[in-house]
C-alpha cells in the first residue's frame, strides 16, 4: 500500500523533485520515494511527467537520476509563508555584529521584497512590523572595518577548503597568538560565531571565536578535510568548544517549563528532584552564563562547576552593592 504523500500536491512534489535532483544528483527511485513518502510507482510516474514536460532527466553511470547541467527553472515564485521565512532569516542576520553580514542581509531583503507580488509583500510588511527577534539586542559600536567581512571570508575558506593564517587572542592567557588553521565549519552559539578548524599549532581540531580573531588572511593553499569528519557529529561530541565546562543547575519546578526553552545549550540530562528540576549541559562562556542566570533570581541555583558558583555569586553581589 503506498505511503502517504508528505509533500502536498503532485505539482509541488514535481517542482521539489527538480530542485532536489539539481542539488543532490544520483538519487535513485527508492531515495526519492523515501524522501517524499510515496511509492516507487508514484516516483516513476512523476519522472515520466517531468521528461514529457521537457525537463532533461538522465540516468547517470553512478546509478541514479540527475538533470543535465544548464537547465533552469522558470523565475521562482514564493508563497507568503516561504517569503516570510526568508525575510525572518535575513532579519536575524541583520542582528549580527559583523557589518558585512548586516549589509548583505539588507541587500538580500530588498531583492526578495522587490520580486514579491503586492499582496504577499503587504502580508510580509505587516508580519515584519509585528515581529521582534530580540527586543534587548544592542550592537557594540564597531570601529571602521572591525569584524567586517570575517564571517564571509571564513565561509569562503570553508567552502573552498583554503588554509587561513590569523592572529588570535586567547582570553584565558591574555595573549595574542599566531595560528595557521584549516577551516572546517562555522557555528553560531547563543551569543557569538565560532570557527571550527584544525589548528596546526596544537595539531588538533579547535574552536575559535570570531570576535577574538584580530587579523586574518585566507591563503590560496588548499587542504584536505579529515577522513570521515562531520561537523554535526563533532559538535555533539567533544567539539562544542576548546574549553567546555560541565554545567549542572537546579531550577524551581514551577518555573522550569518556561526556562527549558531558554537554556543556551542542548540539555544532556534532566532530573526531577521533589520541587526542583536539575539539568546538565556543557557551555563555554561562564561569564555570560552567570549573567544569564540572574534573570531567574532565587528560582535557580548552581550545583557545578565551582567556578560558575563563584561567578554567579559575584554577579549577584555586584547588583546588591549598588543599593
Amino acid at each position: 500500500m503506498p505511503k502517504s504523500d508528505k509533500q502536498g500536491t503532485r505539482t509541488e512534489r514535481l517542482f521539489a523533485t527538480i530542485l532536489l535532483l539539481q542539488n543532490r544528483p544520483n538519487m535513485t527511485s527508492r531515495d526519492l520515494a523515501d524522501h517524499f513518502g510515496v511509492s516507487r510507482r508514484t516516483i516513476f510516474r512523476d519522472l515520466r511527467a517531468l521528461s514529457e514536460s521537457g525537463v532533461p532527466l538522465t540516468y547517470s553511470e553512478g546509478g541514479g537520476y540527475e538533470i543535465l547541467e544548464g537547465y533552469q527553472l522558470p523565475p521562482l515564485m514564493l508563497t507568503a509563508r516561504e517569503a516570510a521565512t526568508l525575510l525572518v532569516g535575513t532579519e536575524f542576520m541583520r542582528l549580527q555584529s559583523d557589518a558585512s553580514l548586516r549589509e548583505d542581509a539588507g541587500e538580500v531583503s530588498l531583492k526578495i521584497r522587490s520580486v514579491l507580488p503586492r499582496e504577499i509583500r503587504e502580508y510580509v510588511d505587516r508580519l515584519s512590523e509585528n515581529t521582534v527577534l530580540d527586543p534587548y539586542w544592542s550592537h557594540a559600536v564597531q570601529s571602521e572595518g572591525e569584524e567586517s567581512g570575517k564571517w564571509f571570508k571564513l565561509s569562503e575558506a570553508v567552502a573552498r577548503s583554503r588554509k587561513v593564517i590569523m592572529e588570535y587572542f586567547v582570553a584565558s592567557r591574555q595573549e595574542l597568538t599566531q595560528r595557521r588553521v584549516d577551516p572546517l565549519g562555522l557555528v553560531y552559539y547563543t551569543d557569538h560565531w565560532n570557527l571550527i578548524a584544525f589548528d596546526h599549532l596544537r595539531e588538533e581540531i579547535r574552536n575559535f571565536r570570531l570576535d577574538r580573531i584580530e587579523e586574518m588572511f585566507v591563503l590560496t593553499e588548499r587542504f584536505e578535510r579529515p577522513d570521515g569528519f562531520d561537523l554535526q557529529t563533532y559538535l555533539e561530541g567533544e567539539g562544542r568548544s576548546s574549553d567546555p565546562h560541565a554545567i549542572q543547575l537546579s531550577f524551581s519546578a514551577a518555573v522550569f517549563p518556561r526556562v527549558r526553552s531558554q537554556i543556551p545549550a542542548r540539555i544532556d540530562d534532566e532530573r526531577q528532584r521533589g520541587d526542583k528540576v536539575e539539568v546538565d549541559f556543557t557551555f563555554e562562556n561562564l561569564g555570560y552564563l552567570a549573567g544569564w542566570l540572574l534573570r531567574f533570581g532565587a528560582d535557580v541555583s548552581v550545583i557545578a562547576p565551582k567556578a560558575l558558583v563563584e561567578r554567579h555569586r559575584e554577579a549577584a553581589a555586584s547588583i546588591v552593592a549598588k543599593y
